[in-house]
C-alpha cells in the first residue's frame, strides 16, 4: 500500500480553486429554515433529531443546542419531518420566501406519560447518545452526561469503555488510556471542544484520560471512521470531548454533588465535590462553568517476578486529587452568527509511596534488595479556543483559534535501595501469586546495607497552538441537492523533556539501615517484613546529601539522555462532499497533511576503558529534522432501507505519527573495555531513538447494520478491517549499517504490515415497563510481524484482546433507579520480554450504581466499584507463570446531588 505522495502548496491552493469553482454551480442564495426543538415544558434539549424536508429530499440533524438549519432553500411551501427516537414524529408546514429566514418552533414530547423519566433518568441519556449515533455521518459512538452519571466511573476513560469496541488500560485499578477496538491508545486521536490534547507524559502521544473529570464533561464521541473534515491522525479513532454549554439548556441550571468513599484494602474514606453552573445571562450571552475536586486514598498489593529468578513484593499508599474546572461563554448576536470561548483547566496528582522486597534467586549467592519509591507527580492540561459561526448568504464559515498545554511535574522523588545477601531464600515462580520463604535474618533490617539513593526531577511540556477553517455551502450534484465543505487547518506543537537524576551509589559505611525500620505495612499478599520510614528516609537525605558521594558519570548519562525537545508544525487541507440520493447519504472528499518535524538532544556515551584507564561521558549535539506528506481520501456511506433499518459503509486512509521517544534524537551508548586472555575487548551496547520513523499508515473498511425498533434502542452489528504499513516495532539492529560494532542496540524501526479485522454487536434497550439493558461484545483478530533474538516473529498486536465486552441491567422507578455492570476483556498479549512473550489475563470487573430521588431536584446515590475484587495478572508464556499480581480491593461512595433547575 502506498498512500503518501509529496505535493507542492501550489497543489493545495488548486483544491480550494477547485471548491470555488463548484461553488458556481450552488444553488442560489435564495431563503433559510433555521429552527428550534424543544418540548412543552421547555426542560429538554434535543439533539441528534432527524430533520427532514420531505419536498427537497434534504436532511439534516438537530445540534447540541436543539437548533437545525437549511440554506440556500428556494422560495415555496415545504414539510418539516422531525423523528426522534422515544418520541412521536412530528411534521410541520412551513412557507420560504426569497432572501427571508424562516424560524420555526417544533414542539416534541406531547403527552408522553414517561417524560418525568426522560428528564430525570437513563432514558433520557440513552435516547440522546442513540439519536445522536443515527444521524452521524461517521461510524461512531456518543455518551452523554446523563449517561455519565448513570454510572460509578470517575474520569472519561472509565466512561467510554461500556462502548461497543472500547477497552481500557488501568493503573493501580483506575482506566487511564482508551483503546479502540484493541489499537494502541498511541494510535488515538483525543480532542477537547475541537483542540487537539497534548500527552502530559514523556515520550508518548497517548492522552490519559483520567485527568479529566467526568463532571466537566457534556458529551464523548468516538468516531470509528473520519470524514475528511477531520485529523487524520487516528488509525484506532478519535475521541471528542465536549464540555458544558450555557445553550445545550433550555432552562439556568445548578447542582452540587457531595460524596465520600472508602477503599477496603486500605479502610480509607476520600472525600469529592463538585459543581456546575449554565445560565443565560441575556438572550445573547450564556455562561457555563464547572468545577470538581477529588482526594483519594487508596492503594494495592503486589508480586511479580522475571519469570526466572527474580520476585518482587510491593506495596502501595497512594494518594490522588483531581482539580478539573471549565468556564464556557457563548455570545449569539442573531441566528447569522455566534461566536464562543472555551476553557477547561484538569490537574491530576498521583503521590505515591512504595515500598518493595526484591529476590534474587541465585543459591548460595542469593540476595535481597529492599527498596523504596517516594514521589508525587503531577500532570495538568489546560485549553482555551475561541471561535465563531457565520452564516454568510449561501456560504457558512466556522473558524476557531487554540491554544493547548499538558505537561507533567515530578520533582524531588527519592529512592533508597538497600542490600543484603541470604542463602535462605526460595520460592515457586511458576504459580499465580508466588510465596517467598526466608529466615528470620531475612527480616532483620540490620543484615542490610544501604547501596544506593537516587533523586530525580523530571519535567515534561507539550504545547501546541492551532487555527482552522471550515467553509459549507449548498451545491447541485446533477438534479440532487448536497453541500461542498472545504477548509484548513495548522497546527504547531512542541514536546520538551528534562531530566536531572542524581545517583548516590558509596559512602554510606556509617549507616545502620534499622535506624529507617519501622511498622510492618499492610500487606495481603504475603508476609512483607518491617517497614522503611518514609519522614527519616527523607530527612535524612535532606540533611546529609552534600557530603554524600555523587556518580557523576552514571547521573550525567541517565540525565542527559533522558532530555530532548521535538518540534512538529502540520499543514491540512481538504475538500468533501455530501449528497442525499434518494435513500442514500454519501460523505465523500480527500484530506492532505504535511508534516514537518524536527527534533534535538544529545547522544550520550560512557566510556569504560582499562587499557588507556579511561572513565569518561562523552556528549554530543544531535539534531535531526525531515518532513512528509499524505493525500488521505475516504468516503462514508448511509443507505436507509427505512426508517428503522439503516445499512453504513466506510472507507478511509488514516495515518499515526510514531511516539515521540521513538522519534526522538537520543542515544545512550555504552563502551566498555576490558582484557580478556591478555587482548582487549570492547563492547558496545546501546539504546537510541530513531528521527527516520514513518508514520504508520492504514486503510481502514467498516460495515455495518443497524435497527432502530422506533422505541430508545437500537441493535447493531459490524464489521471492520484494518491494514497498516510501518508498523512500529522494537529490534535489536547491532550489525546493521551505523552499528556494526555493536552487541546490542535497541531501536524502533517501522516493521513491514499488521492487519485487524474483527465484529462488533450492540443491543440497547430501554423498556416501557422500566427495565433497562445495554449489551455489546467485539470480537477480534490481529496478525502482526515483529523480532524475537533477531529473527522475524508472526504474533498479534499489542494489547490487542479478541473478545471485550459490556453487559448492563437497569431499573428505573419514578424515585429510583438501579444499575448493575460488568466489563470484559479478555486476555491479550502485551510484549516480548527478553525471550518469553508476556500477557495481560483476562478481566471482568463488577460495578453498582443505585440512586434515590428525593424529590425533582434532590437525589442520594450509591455506588460499588469492582464489587467482585478483580484483581490484575499478567504472565509470562502459560498463565501459571506469574508476571505480576496485583490487588486493589473494592470501592464504596456515598453520595448526594442537588439540583437547581
Amino acid at each position: 500500500m502506498k498512500i503518501k505522495t509529496r505535493y507542492s502548496t501550489l497543489r493545495i491552493a488548486c483544491i480550494a480553486a477547485l471548491g470555488l469553482s463548484l461553488s458556481h454551480q450552488a444553488l442560489a442564495a435564495n431563503g433559510a429554515i433555521t429552527g428550534t426543538l424543544n418540548d412543552a415544558a421547555e426542560a429538554r434539549v434535543y439533539v441528534g433529531a432527524k430533520v427532514k424536508l420531505v419536498e427537497l429530499n434534504l436532511t439534516t440533524e438537530s445540534r447540541r443546542d436543539g437548533s437545525f438549519r437549511f440554506s440556500g432553500v428556494p422560495a415555496g411551501t415545504y414539510t418539516l419531518e422531525v423523528s426522534y427516537l422515544g418520541e412521536e414524529t412530528v411534521t410541520q408546514k412551513v412557507t420560504v420566501s426569497d432572501d427571508d429566514t424562516v424560524r420555526p418552533t417544533i414542539e416534541l414530547g406531547e403527552g408522553d406519560e414517561l417524560e418525568e423519566l426522560l428528564v430525570l433518568g437513563q432514558r433520557s441519556s440513552q435516547a440522546s447518545a442513540i439519536n445522536q449515533q443515527r444521524v452521524s455521518n461517521r461510524i461512531s459512538n456518543v455518551v452523554s452526561a446523563d449517561a455519565i452519571g448513570q454510572f460509578p466511573d470517575q474520569n472519561a476513560a472509565e466512561s467510554l469503555q461500556r462502548l461497543p469496541g472500547l477497552s481500557i488500560e488501568r493503573d493501580q485499578g483506575e482506566g487511564r488510556f482508551v483503546g479502540i477496538r484493541g489499537i494502541d491508545p498511541n494510535l488515538n486521536n483525543v480532542t477537547i471542544n475541537g483542540l487537539n490534547i497534548p500527552s502530559p507524559e514523556s515520550g508518548v502521544r497517548s492522552v490519559a484520560l483520567d485527568v479529566i473529570p467526568s463532571e466537566l464533561i457534556q458529551t464523548l464521541e468516538v468516531s470509528k471512521s473520519v470524514t475528511p473534515d477531520m485529523d487524520a491522525d487516528a488509525i484506532g479513532g478519535s475521541v471528542e470531548v465536549t464540555s458544558v454549554s450555557a445553550f445545550d439548556k433550555q432552562q439556568d441550571t445548578a447542582s452540587i454533588t457531595v460524596q465520600g468513599s472508602q477503599n477496603d484494602l486500605r479502610d480509607e474514606v476520600s472525600p469529592k465535590v463538585s459543581g456546575t453552573i449554565t445560565k443565560k445571562l441575556t438572550p445573547d450571552w450564556g455562561i457555563a462553568a464547572a468545577l470538581s475536586y477529588f482526594d483519594r486514598d487508596f492503594g494495592s498489593d503486589n508480586v511479580e517476578s522475571n519469570g526466572d529468578d527474580e520476585v518482587e513484593q510491593r506495596q502501595y499508599t497512594i494518594t490522588r486529587e483531581r482539580l478539573g474546572g471549565a468556564v464556557n461563554l457563548d455570545y449569539r448576536p442573531d441566528f447569522n452568527n455566534q461566536y464562543y470561548l472555551r476553557t477547561l483547566y484538569s490537574e491530576f496528582s498521583d503521590e505515591e509511596y512504595r515500598l518493595s522486597n526484591t529476590f534474587t534467586l541465585d543459591g548460595e549467592d542469593s540476595e535481597i534488595e529492599r527498596g523504596s519509591k517516594d514521589r508525587k507527580e503531577t500532570q495538568s492540561i489546560f485549553t482555551v479556543a475561541l471561535g465563531g459561526e457565520h452564516q454568510l448568504q449561501t456560504w457558512k464559515a466556522d473558524w476557531q483559534l487554540g491554544y493547548a498545554k499538558s505537561d507533567e511535574d515530578e520533582p524531588d522523588a527519592l529512592y533508597y535501595n538497600f542490600v543484603t545477601e541470604n542463602d535462605s531464600i526460595d520460592a515457586n515462580l511458576s504459580t499465580i501469586r508466588p510465596a517467598i520463604t526466608q529466615n528470620a535474618d531475612a527480616m532483620d533490617l540490620s543484615t542490610y546495607e544501604l547501596d544506593e539513593i537516587s533523586f530525580e526531577d523530571n519535567y515534561t511540556k507539550d504545547t501546541e497552538t492551532s487555527f482552522k477553517l471550515d467553509l459549507a455551502r449548498p451545491v447541485n450534484f446533477g438534479s440532487y441537492l448536497g453541500e461542498l465543505k472545504l477548509g484548513t487547518k495548522y497546527r504547531s506543537r512542541e514536546k520538551d523533556r528534562d531530566s536531572s537524576i542524581f545517583i548516590y551509589d558509596g559512602d554510606f559505611d556509617g549507616i545502620n539501615p534499622a535506624d529507617f525500620g519501622d511498622d510492618s505495612p499492610e500487606y495481603s499478599l504475603g508476609d512483607f517484613g518491617p517497614g522503611l520510614s518514609r519522614s527519616g528516609m527523607r530527612d535524612y537525605f535532606n540533611t546529609n546529601r552534600a557530603a554524600l558521594e555523587l556518580a557523576e558519570l552514571d547521573s550525567e548519562i541517565e540525565s542527559n539522555g533522558a532530555t530532548y525537545v521535538n518540534e512538529e508544525d502540520i499543514f491540512a487541507a481538504y475538500i468533501m462532499g455530501s449528497v442525499d440520493i434518494d435513500k442514500l447519504h454519501i460523505v465523500a472528499g480527500v484530506r492532505y497533511e504535511r508534516t514537518d518535524f524536527s527534533t534535538s538532544g544529545m547522544r550520550v556515551e560512557l566510556i569504560e576503558n582499562e587499557e588507556t584507564d579511561v572513565e569518561d561521558v562523552v556528549n554530543t549535539v544531535w539534531e535531526a529534522e525531515r518532513d512528509y506528506d499524505h493525500w488521505l481520501p475516504s468516503i462514508n456511506a448511509r443507505y436507509a432501507f427505512s426508517d428503522k433499518l439503516q445499512l453504513r459503509a466506510a472507507y478511509t486512509q488514516t495515518i499515526s505519527r510514531p511516539k515521540f521517544e521513538d522519534v526522538a534524537a537520543f542515544q545512550i551508548i555504552e563502551s566498555k573495555t576490558e582484557e580478556d586472555d591478555g587482548v582487549f575487548v570492547t563492547e558496545r551496547e546501546a539504546e537510541v531513538g530513531n528521527p527516520e520513523l514513518q508514520p504508520y499508515e492504514a486503510q481502514n473498511l467498516d460495515v455495518s447494520l443497524e435497527y432502530y425498533p422506533g422505541d430508545i434502542g437500537v441493535l447493531s452489528a459490524g464489521y471492520f478491517y484494518k491494514d497498516i504499513d510501518n508498523f512500529v516495532v522494537y529490534a535489536d539492529v547491532a550489525g546493521t549499517e551505523g552499528w556494526e560494532d555493536y552487541d546490542e542496540a535497541i531501536q524502533a524501526i517501522n516493521g513491514e504490515s499488521a492487519s485487524l479485522h474483527g465484529l462488533e454487536l450492540s443491543w440497547v434497550k430501554a423498556f416501557n415497563n422500566g427495565f433497562i439493558m445495554s449489551t455489546n461484545a467485539t470480537f477480534t483478530d490481529s496478525d502482526a510481524t515483529t523480532f524475537l533474538d533477531g529473527e522475524k516473529f508472526e504474533t498479534q498486536l499489542p494489547n490487542q484482546s479478541d473478545t471485550i465486552g459490556n453487559l448492563t441491567f437497569g431499573y428505573e422507578a419514578n424515585d429510583f433507579s438501579l444499575r448493575l455492570a460488568m466489563t470484559y476483556k479478555s486476555e491479550n498479549f502485551e510484549e516480548i520480554d527478553g525471550d518469553m512473550l508476556r500477557y495481560e489475563d483476562e478481566h471482568a470487573q463488577l460495578d453498582f450504581t443505585a440512586k434515590y430521588f428525593i424529590n425533582d431536584d434532590m437525589q442520594v446515590y450509591f455506588n460499588a466499584i469492582n464489587i467482585n475484587n478483580e484483581p490484575f495478572y499478567n504472565y509470562f508464556d502459560s498463565r501459571t507463570n506469574n508476571a505480576q499480581f496485583e490487588e486493589y480491593g473494592r470501592t464504596f461512595e456515598l453520595g448526594f446531588t442537588w439540583q437547581m433547575r
